[in-house]
């Protein structure tokens, strides 16, 4: 992890967040941290990303021909494993620092990366909560989502249950219209405060839990929403054994099937600091 490329910045310069971010997280389950990486940073790393992520997409369907989950955006995972310069981005030390603060942890590891881009036109995300898929021992995990441009609410803007992260995985299925409906009435029936941002700007970040659950609207501009996230957790957990076929399956591709009980430390999941 020593390599890097050198017409990059490096982002590894630490930039302290206010105790207020830390307090929202630790009351909520998510906070909004504004300028991360600097206008200049952004406009390095931005082509980078989008170059990586349009060469190893492998979504060729038209719109039309996707189910809800396909027609909410690109997803491309792991781009730190096949491009050195999204790797840099990616084990960015001032990324990873702000993870583990919030967490209160010293010290976090990559458990992947992903490339999230919302094409003009694309639908909604589904509630969902992103660690009923992970075989994990801790809830110290966190998902950092930041847009390489700035965005508004027509765009797509992820938005928060705030509060809804502490009862574990409420519901035993995937991402789709059912589980959509499933968590519609779970929030509304707990009164979670619905939250999101207004805008945001490109260098900006949201953090959330791993039990955090949230969703995004659909994309309603004719822009896409380029949001580059990495998921983090705390540097000490262990695999735990698989409860369905998505763990299994997060098993052997995140973790490398390390097994059950040992430290999550494969070659696939870095300490960052």
């Amino acid at each position: 992890m020593n390599t890097f490329v050198s017409e990059l910045p490096l982002l590894d310069e630490l930039k302290p967040i206010a105790q207020e971010s830390i307090k929202e997280f630790a009351e909520k389950g998510h906070t909004l941290v504004r300028d991360i990486l600097s206008p200049g940073e952004v406009a390095a790393y931005r082509p980078v990303i989008v170059n990586a992520a349009d060469k190893y997409n492998t979504e060729r369907r038209k719109m039309q021909d996707r189910d809800t989950y396909g027609k909410a955006f690109l997803q491309i995972m792991n781009l730190w494993r096949v491009d050195e310069a999204v790797k840099q981005f990616v084990m960015a030390k001032r990324l990873g620092k702000i993870a583990a603060d919030l967490m209160g942890v010293e010290n976090v590891r990559i458990y992947h990366d992903q490339a999230l881009f919302k094409e003009p036109g694309g639908g909604p995300t589904p509630w969902h909560q992103d660690q009923y898929y992970w075989p994990i021992d801790t809830n110290n995990t966190i998902t950092m989502w930041m847009p390489l441009v700035d965005i508004d609410v027509d765009m797509g803007m992820l938005t928060f249950a705030s509060g809804s992260f502490d009862k574990g995985a409420v519901f035993d299925f995937e991402r789709s219209d059912e589980s959509e409906g499933a968590f519609d009435e779970y929030v509304k029936k707990r009164k979670f405060p619905i939250t999101r941002a207004q805008t945001m700007k490109a260098g900006d970040a949201t953090f959330h839990r791993g039990f955090t659950i949230h969703n995004a609207p659909g994309n309603n501009s004719n822009k896409m929403r380029e949001v580059m996230t990495i998921i983090y957790l705390a540097d000490g957990a262990r695999v735990s054994e698989p409860k369905h076929q998505w763990q299994r399956n997060d098993h052997a591709k995140w973790l490398m099937s390390t097994p059950v009980g040992e430290l999550i430390d494969s070659e696939l999941n870095p300490k960052v600091l």
